[in-house]
This record gives structure tokens, sequence and C-alpha cells, in this order.
């Protein structure tokens, strides 16, 4: 029989991005705490999401209702960094910009596989391949053991498991 195996990635479904983007437009036009403050959320480019408005509170407003939309549409928070913190004044309006991270990036990848070599099974082998982590083993259930391992570790960073064989 032939090992089985599957892929760890951090990826983003960029669609459902967009819907709970969409989704936060629409509540922010709507809603009256928003009306004539020039509150507004858009892409920036292809990784960045700018939220503008006239005081601190409302940006940090903005952002909560886009966080809201993002886990209702099943996006986790870990994959969604905005790089401040903070919102800045820019002019006379407060921005704060998020990025979308997608990919292992070499530490984050090396922290995955120490984790499966040093916590899980011991059959299982694992090979950093771009930005992912392939995992090998010729038991299935350890490959499953492997996968409740990573979504119960507190990572910094969002995963998921593909092309599982």
């Amino acid at each position: 029989m032939a090992d089985a195996s599957m892929d760890i990635v951090s990826k983003v479904d960029r669609q459902e991005v967009d819907n709970a983007l969409n989704q936060a437009v629409k509540e922010i036009n709507q809603r009256y705490d928003f009306k004539n403050v020039g509150a507004s959320i858009a892409w920036s480019g292809t990784e960045k999401i700018v939220m503008i408005a006239n005081s601190e509170d409302r940006v940090m407003a903005i952002l909560d209702v886009f966080q809201t939309k993002l886990i209702k549409r099943g996006v986790s928070l870990k994959s969604f960094d905005t790089e401040d913190k903070e919102p800045q004044l820019s002019g006379k309006e407060y921005r704060l910009e998020g990025v979308l991270k997608e990919g292992l990036a070499g530490e984050n990848a090396k922290k995955v596989t120490k984790l499966i070599r040093d916590e899980g099974p011991k059959a299982v082998k694992t090979q950093i391949t771009g930005d992912e982590v392939r995992a090998t083993s010729k038991s299935r259930d350890d490959l499953q053991a492997v996968q409740a391992l990573l979504k119960g570790a507190d990572l910094d960073f969002a995963v998921q498991f593909t092309n599982y064989r």
C-alpha cells in the first residue's frame, strides 16, 4: 500500500474575503452611526484593505464590522493582519490598513514541522516545499492525528489541509 499524504497550507479564499468586504460596505452605508462621516472600506491593490473614517473609534468600528463578516464567511482572522493596530491620522481622516497573509513562510513552515516532529505521531514524515508542508505516513490515522494537533495548537497563522490522499 502506498503512503498516505496531505499538504498543510495557509491560503485565503479571495472570493469569500471579497464577499465579506462587499457585505461590510453595505452595512457601513446603511448604519446610522456611519452617515456623513466619510466612512469607507475598500481594496487597495490585491493584498491590502483600507478603512477610512473621521475618528479613531469609527475606524475601529469598521474593522469590527469587517471582521464579523469574515467570521460569518468562514475566513480565519489569523489570515487578516492590521499592521499598526492603531488608526493613523492622515490629513483630516484616520486610516487603518490590513493585509491578507497567505502561504507558510519559511519560519512558519519550520514551526509546523517542529510541532509535528515533537508532538505528533513518530511515523509521520514532513517536507517543506515552497510555501506548504507535505506530511506523509503509512497510516491515515496518523495524518488525522496531525490535523487534530495543528487545529488545537495556538499558531499565529491559519492552516488548511489539502490533497489528502
